[in-house]
């Protein structure tokens, strides 16, 4: 009696791969219950990280504390700072984030008898300072200290630029940061799942993690944004730029979500920044070239954008390099993948799928001499 073929779906779209009571993206996202709304409204991202990392909001109390260990954490090893300025300039930084992410376990506290939430709290103070001081070793600037009196936002600025941050430019980091916190089991996030139910360490599922967020079609997608509205050039030349890139098949950048099929809220939220910002920086072109594209993408693709659509503007508006905006996605996320890092450990089972086999079957084995060279 023959059986039913088993179901396949590609990319496993829609697939329910396991249980979580971190996020969910039914009826809008939210963390823990909380709307993300209403986080980026009027929460912090230490706030967010800490609920996502401790399963609630802190207390006053317990934010300072939170805020203290985050301080203490942000202390690099010499050692690899060292290393880092070895490897060569041109290197992709989220190949250099990824590695110096791995350096960072060997000089780990304790890394055998260490919570992972202890881990976490280490790689989310210590994330930031790698990001800056790669940035700062190519520029060939000083790798400036953190300040312990700025929030993770302004710090990262901060660390970067060499300046203080206006208190718009903070909080539009921070919403930034808590909009990239978590999404669910996304790829990067599901790859650090996977890794972690082997029973490895956090470390490499956060390597693993990182690999994953570098591609073009997940967090890599946020710099192509902005290359693509820097090739438009100005709003007068948006729509021809918008047919020929629709002629040429090409793909467009920062829309679409395997997931929202009616824009991604996180979007429409960061939306609000990057006005206010290019009001302050005077560079509302860009705002108006990128209202051309979401109403044409709208209007003949049924296409929204997501995250990554206005997150490459507000960073442009920041004065950031776009070689630092998917290792900046890293300074977010790396909160949500340490808190399913922490639930897979706590509920594990290996995650080992199956597959739909489609090769040849039957074949009979030929001795080595009697095999032919193929033409």
């Amino acid at each position: 009696m023959s059986q039913e073929p088993r179901p396949y779906y590609p990319g496993l779209d829609g697939v329910l791969a396991g249980e979580t009571a971190i996020s969910t993206i039914e009826g809008g996202l939210q963390y823990y219950g909380y709307a993300v709304r209403d986080l980026a409204e009027d929460a912090t991202f230490e706030e967010v990280a800490h609920l996502l990392l401790r399963g609630r909001l802190p207390s006053e109390e317990e934010l300072a504390d939170f805020e203290a260990i985050l301080v203490e954490a942000s202390m690099v090893p010499d050692e690899v700072i060292n290393f880092m300025s070895t490897i060569p300039l041109h290197v992709n930084e989220m190949d250099v984030l990824r590695t110096t992410v791995s350096a960072l376990a060997h000089w780990d506290e304790d890394p055998s008898g260490t919570s992972n939430v202890t881990k976490a709290e280490r790689l989310l103070g210590q994330i930031p300072i790698l990001i800056a001081a790669r940035y700062r070793q190519r520029m060939g600037l000083r790798v400036l200290q953190p300040q312990p009196d700025l929030s993770v936002a302004a710090n990262l600025l901060y660390l970067i630029t060499g300046d203080e941050p206006s208190p718009t430019q903070e909080r539009a980091m921070d919403v930034s940061l808590i909009l990239y916190a978590e999404h669910e089991f996304n790829a990067s996030t599901f790859t650090a799942r996977v890794v972690t139910s082997t029973l490895s360490d956090l470390h490499s599922a956060v390597v693993a993690a990182i690999g994953a967020l570098k591609g073009p079609l997940h967090g890599g997608a946020n710099e192509q944004v902005l290359r693509q509205l820097q090739e438009i050039g100005s709003p007068n030349n948006a729509e021809a730029w918008f047919r020929d890139m629709v002629g040429d098949k090409r793909r467009l950048m920062g829309f679409g979500h395997r997931v929202y099929k009616e824009g991604d809220p996180r979007a429409y939220v960061l939306k609000d920044y990057c006005v206010r910002l290019a009001e302050e920086r005077g560079q509302m072109e860009l705002e108006r070239t990128a209202e051309i594209i979401e109403r044409l993408a709208r209007d003949t693709k049924g296409l929204y954008p997501n995250l990554d659509w206005p997150s490459a503007r507000l960073y442009h508006y920041l004065g950031l390099d776009v070689d630092l905006f998917t290792p900046l996605f890293v300074a977010s996320r790396v909160s949500g993948w340490c808190a399913h890092i922490i639930e897979q450990s706590q509920h594990n089972r290996l995650i080992r799928p199956r597959a739909r086999y489609i090769g040849q079957t039957g074949l009979t084995f030929e001795p080595l001499s009697e095999r032919e060279s193929a033409e």
